[in-house]
């Protein structure tokens, strides 16, 4: 018994008192940390803090502001644009899982059978990203040119298709926006999912070779299982990214055609800088950033034990 109690109180750590915690440079840490805390939490907290009580306010950061309390959020849900925009803000989103998740996974399994030249493939898979997003837009708004001799309809003419209205069509202007998407963002996922299969014993695949296994076997049972952690965070920002699009419907339609291609943080855009009310702008912001937070918050909740 004795034996026993010596050794686990051996084994107990102590409790570092407060004196020896200060004597051992503790105030000094903090001294170092504190600076960095504050600049963080102004400029990462300070924005998210104003755009809530400016979205209880009346402003329009000219005159002094006017205390309103729900009258933002209750002209913002009555608005007769929003579930338009919210429509067509969650097929954006529904459009780009379907085939803008897939495609850069597929890409890095590729990438990853070849040996020799898989750096070429590299390169050339993320050249898109670092073209600059307006211009990125602005090229393949020529590219989307409805007259039949505009760039696509002059390529599917060789195979007896089109033309096509493209971003003059309320049917066809979001899957051509999330065409554009897919080529312009998917480099850096495809980097990332080759860093990650990197992580892939090469045995596994190797022994699924002597068995039989094609590559698109391989895929299932061995890459997607092991990389399955990175491929679910994946998935979420890709969700908020794609509910939060801007920059594509804004410079490709303005919205249109019929508001076909308004959004979100499209309808935030007009309230702030068309209307001149950053009291509805906020507001609509502030209900987004919590639908967001709630749907990342009900994600890994759901997807915890998957891990």
């Amino acid at each position: 018994m004795t034996a026993v109690a010596s050794t686990t109180s051996i084994a107990t750590p102590r409790r570092r008192s407060f004196r020896s915690w200060v004597t051992g440079g503790g105030l000094t840490k903090i001294a170092f940390a504190l600076p960095l805390l504050f600049i963080f939490g102004y400029f990462s907290w300070g924005p998210i803090v104003d755009g809530i009580v400016m979205s209880v306010q009346n402003t329009n950061l000219v005159d002094d502001p006017e205390f309103v309390g729900w009258s933002n959020f209750e002209y913002v849900l009555t608005d007769p644009l929003l579930p338009k925009a919210l429509v067509n803000t969650l097929y954006y989103a529904f459009l780009a899982l379907i085939f803008g998740f897939p495609v850069p996974l597929l890409l890095a399994t590729f990438m990853a059978e070849l040996r020799g030249t898989r750096r070429l493939y590299s390169v050339l898979a993320y050249l898109p990203v670092i073209v600059p997003p307006v211009v990125s837009v602005l090229l393949w708004k020529f590219f989307y040119s409805p007259e039949p001799t505009g760039l696509f309809n002059t390529v599917l003419g060789w195979i007896g298709a089109g033309p096509f209205a493209w971003l003059n069509s309320a049917d066809m202007v979001m899957p051509a926006i999330v065409l554009e998407s897919t080529w312009a963002y998917s480099g850096s996922t495809v980097i990332i999912y080759l860093a990650a299969l990197t992580a892939v014993q090469r045995e596994l695949y190797e022994a699924a070779e002597l068995d039989g296994a094609g590559i698109v076997r391989r895929t299932w049972h061995i890459t997607i299982p092991q990389i399955r952690g990175v491929l679910l965070i994946m998935l979420i920002l890709q969700i908020i990214n794609t509910m939060q699009v801007f920059t594509e419907p804004f410079i490709f339609t303005g919205g249109g055609p019929n508001n076909a291609s308004t959004t979100l943080l499209l309808m935030i855009y007009n309230y702030a800088f068309l209307d001149g009310d950053f009291g509805a702008a906020t507001a609509l912001s502030v209900l987004l950033a919590a639908f967001l937070g709630l749907l990342s918050a009900g994600y890994f909740a759901a997807t915890r034990r998957l891990n």
